[in-house]
């Protein structure tokens, strides 16, 4: 199918917007509900968009046609980290097809397809207040609704007895056990001041709130993170007890417990959410190590939470994390370890899942060397 100039015009005048910062689409054509799985997938093969005008529920039917022809890469051999690579690859390759089927919002984010739900509410929160037309992908637009679900409906946390809610671009902890993990460890001696680093949606934060911790300085470098972590310290009446302020990593001055939780795979993320599991270089985790002894006072702890998913994937050692502890002149206090669930893990024969099913998420306790 080809689309004339009229068909797109829709969309030439719309303005473009890719959370992962994928550029506007050059090549594009009109495609509705007679267009062809087969012949839809040789057009995103070929680097053209298709400007979704038909029924909204045969877009989503489309789009899961798409990914069974792009597959999933062959076994191949090779290290851990050459196939999860691989991996790694084969999704930003998915990713890039799959976001070439594209809808235009129009004035107020109206989404005028049919059987389209009411999208209006949903954008508004992900992407602010309407400015005019606005082109996005089909998968992104899916991202947005879905999560705007999470944030009517919320996620239990059974640390917590009560809920958080997260909002778009924000990683949601739908894994709890390492929140349970930082509502057991034994406090240090003082619990006046506690920093918790890249908050996301404060839920760290509000455990420490709940544990006696008169303030808690919840930092992030996604200024989402802090609005939605501000959000949960009212719901959980804590707003007096936390401050989501602090864009970055450490904020001023010192605490008695510093908590971070960095993302636990080192790699490039591929889009916003992706940006709660992949640390590029390890940034955050190095950040928090090497600055850990000039924020705590006398006696005072940090907290890492971290899997070790990723000594797993053959993308680091054991010994490069207990190497980068004593390179930041800290030592190893205590650890607690849990074992997470990944269901359907049990019969899932690839990589990941085998890296899964070997999981441990541990909370290192550490101070500075006294040695």
């Amino acid at each position: 199918m080809s689309a004339s100039r009229t068909e797109t015009d829709e969309f030439d005048a719309a303005a473009w917007h890719a959370e992962n910062a994928t550029p506007r689409p050059t090549a594009v054509v009109a495609a509705d509900d007679r267009m062809k799985a087969d012949t839809a997938y040789r057009l995103v093969n070929g680097g053209t968009a298709l400007v979704w005008r038909g029924d909204f529920h045969n877009a989503r039917q489309l789009l899961r046609a798409l990914d069974r022809r792009i597959g999933e890469p062959r076994p191949s051999r090779g290290t851990a980290a050459e196939t999860f690579y691989r991996h790694r690859q084969h999704r930003a390759r998915r990713a890039k097809l799959l976001g070439r089927l594209v809808v235009v919002l129009g004035e107020g984010y109206r989404l005028d397809l049919r059987r389209a739900p009411d999208v209006r509410q949903a954008c508004t929160e992900a992407y602010g207040p309407p400015s005019g037309p606005v082109a996005v992908a089909f998968t992104e637009l899916q991202g947005v609704l879905s999560a705007h679900q999470w944030r009517e409906q919320g996620v239990p946390v059974p640390a917590l007895g009560d809920r958080v809610f997260p909002h778009y671009g924000v990683f949601s902890p739908i894994r709890g056990e390492y929140v349970g993990l930082v509502a057991e460890a034994p406090l240090p001696a003082a619990a006046g001041t506690a920093f918790d680093l890249g908050t996301g949606t404060g839920v760290l934060a509000a455990v420490l709130a709940r544990r006696g911790f008169d303030r808690v300085v919840a930092t992030d470098a996604n200024p989402r993170a802090l609005a939605c972590a501000r959000d949960n310290a009212e719901r959980l009446g804590l707003a007096d007890r936390i401050d989501a302020t602090v864009h970055g990593l450490f904020p001023d001055g010192r605490a008695d417990l510093v908590v971070c939780n960095p993302p636990w795979l080192p790699g490039r993320p591929v889009s916003a959410v992706e940006g709660g599991v992949y640390d590029p270089d390890g940034a955050m985790l190095h950040g928090f190590l090497t600055g850990l002894t000039g924020h705590l006072n006398p006696g005072g702890e940090g907290w890492l939470v971290l899997s070790d998913l990723a000594e797993h994937l053959g993308l680091r050692t054991r010994d490069d994390l207990l190497g980068a502890f004593a390179k930041a002149g800290l030592e190893v206090l205590g650890r607690l370890d849990t074992r997470p669930s990944h269901p359907g893990t049990e019969r899932s024969p690839d990589l990941l899942a085998d890296a899964r099913r070997r999981e441990v998420t541990s909370l290192w306790r550490l101070r500075p060397d006294s040695g």
